[in-house]
């Protein structure tokens, strides 16, 4: 049942920013377990330039976007948690938040903490509770750790800096200019190295007294392999949650076992967030500590969500910082 239509940026073909098209799409009732939300902000991240190109495939025509912030409109059969009016926000599939209003799974919805407003809740979901994750599960960082995060000039680097400090850890950060390096250090950074004239593994080395860091978080991919290798402790792990500069080679798992018998991973915030109490543990922890004041979520930059195509200019072209908006 159609309950009327949406403007929403959607994509028939894959490539460059100009495939995005600003457009009216029908808005279906939502059917069982299922919610429409009004959004009032939505979150731009670096996996929406990867199904942008194509180089994470999705059947066409689609949407774009995994993260966004508004108000329950209906609910469908079934959903007994949320009721209209309810504040809510998400990160994760399925793709499509670049909308004015789009129908979800309700399980994938969290309900917003008074003290969270929408622009910031859009702003932090994804990063966020990506950080959330690295930093608490993947490789659970303790008080006393030194570790080595790329990108730290990123909208999960701001986030993340901010939180590892918070427990205690030293923070080495790579960035790629100045101004970055400044924010970084604003944000928990105790050490940022500007990889574009400095060597980060010589640095890394110098800092740690030629020790190396138990864990490496990169998002970057192509252009930080295998160097960010050469920063581990033996036993270390290399943890590749993105591929801003193009995807990693295959791994040679023998450069794993020379340096000393690294652990390598490939997480995703799908992963895991796909247990709805798993979510719903880890949204509760974000909002925990941006509550608590100990991470500030940076809106670095807003847009108009009919000019997402710039902001995906502008992210590709390393012009942002913290975290972006794009407004209905």
């Amino acid at each position: 049942m159609s309950t009327g239509t949406t403007m929403a940026i959607r994509i028939h073909e894959t490539g460059g920013p100009e495939v995005m098209r600003w457009e009216e799409v029908p808005l279906a009732a939502p059917g069982p377990g299922e919610a429409l939300v009004r959004h009032h902000a939505v979150g731009l991240n670096y996996i929406d330039v990867y199904f942008r190109t194509g180089l994470y495939p999705q059947p066409l025509p689609a949407g774009l976007g995994m993260e966004g912030a508004g108000v329950v409109e209906a609910v469908g059969p079934g959903v007994t948690d949320l009721s209209p009016g309810d504040r809510v926000a998400y990160a994760g599939t399925p793709n499509g938040a670049y909308a004015q209003a789009r129908v979800m799974p309700a399980a994938k919805l969290v309900r917003l903490p008074d003290g969270i407003g929408f622009e910031q809740a859009a702003a932090m979901m994804l990063q966020g509770l990506t950080a959330q994750y690295l930093l608490k599960r993947t490789f659970p960082v303790k008080a006393g750790q030194t570790i080595l995060w790329h990108a730290a000039a990123g909208g999960v680097g701001l986030i993340a800096c901010q939180w590892a400090k918070a427990l205690g850890a030293t923070v080495i950060g790579t960035v790629g200019s100045d101004e970055k390096a400044r924010l970084a250090k604003a944000h928990g950074c105790d050490h940022v190295i500007v990889y574009s004239r400095e060597n980060f593994v010589e640095r890394v080395k110098e800092i740690t007294g030629g020790r190396g860091v138990p864990v490496v978080y990169d998002s970057v991919g192509k252009d930080t392999w295998p160097a960010s290798l050469d920063c581990l402790q033996p036993l270390g792990m290399m943890v590749s949650f993105g591929n801003a500069s193009g995807p990693l080679p295959p791994v040679n798992t023998g450069e794993l076992a020379s340096r000393g018998s690294l652990f390598f991973t490939r997480p995703t915030l799908m992963t895991y967030t796909a247990a709805r109490e798993d979510l719903l543990a880890g949204a509760a922890d974000l909002f925990d500590v941006v509550l608590a004041g100990k991470v500030r979520i940076e809106i670095q930059q807003r847009y108009p969500l009919a000019e997402a195509a710039q902001a995906h200019r502008d992210l590709e072209a390393r012009r942002t910082t913290g975290s972006t908006l794009l407004i209905p």
